[in-house]
């Protein structure tokens, strides 16, 4: 077993933030959850095993230890989730240890400003390795949170957002949220694990 260690969020404040609720959506699909796939959550513990397979017998692949971490599910089944970690590694986790709640991963070190915009005071600077909430995105923008301070980030320096959320002018003709591609079945995912050796 490997244990996956995600840095804690480091910021620096530099002046007051403003705040805001975040909007929600809502979309029925044909998945065991009714919810898109893939979609990215969080880890609702601050310890989560990763199997190899999606099921207690399977053995443990990574123990992550961050709470909040983002990971994007992947496939699924009505107990399970394959998710993929911000480093690219893929394990089964069950429904239970994940949030709906989203977060995200600091990919290079950037500054939360005021607004989105690249001229507006920052707020405080994130490293890369951080872990910050996301309450909403407008225009390749993000609007993060993280012990109180909050701030305005372009979107493609973090890990955890979709193309839509990234695109500077969004596109009228797609969906507000993750598009329904339906989950594999347990048979499927059986066939993808024995072909990757998981």
């Amino acid at each position: 077993m490997m244990i996956r260690f995600a840095l804690a969020p480091v910021l620096v404040a530099v002046t007051a933030a403003l705040s805001a609720a975040a909007p929600a959506w809502a979309q029925a699909c044909d998945t065991p959850s009714g919810q898109p796939v893939p979609r990215f959550v969080t880890l609702r513990f601050s310890e989560v095993r990763g199997r190899i397979g999606p099921s207690t017998s399977h053995p443990v692949r990574w123990e992550y230890r961050r709470q909040g971490l983002p990971v994007e599910i992947v496939a699924e089944t009505p107990d399970w989730r394959r998710v993929r970690d911000p480093q690219g590694e893929e394990s089964w986790m069950h429904r239970r240890t994940l949030s709906g709640r989203r977060a995200v991963h600091v990919i290079e070190e950037t500054g939360l400003h005021t607004r989105p915009d690249v001229e507006s005071p920052e707020t405080a600077r994130a490293e890369p390795g951080a872990i910050l909430w996301l309450e909403r995105c407008r225009s390749g923008w993000c609007r993060l949170e993280s012990d109180g301070i909050r701030g305005w980030v372009i979107a493609a320096h973090l890990w955890g957002t979709y193309a839509y959320e990234q695109a500077a002018a969004p596109d009228p003709e797609s969906a507000a949220g993750p598009p329904c591609h339906g989950a594999r079945s347990v048979a499927q995912e059986a066939a993808v694990q024995g072909a990757a050796g998981l």
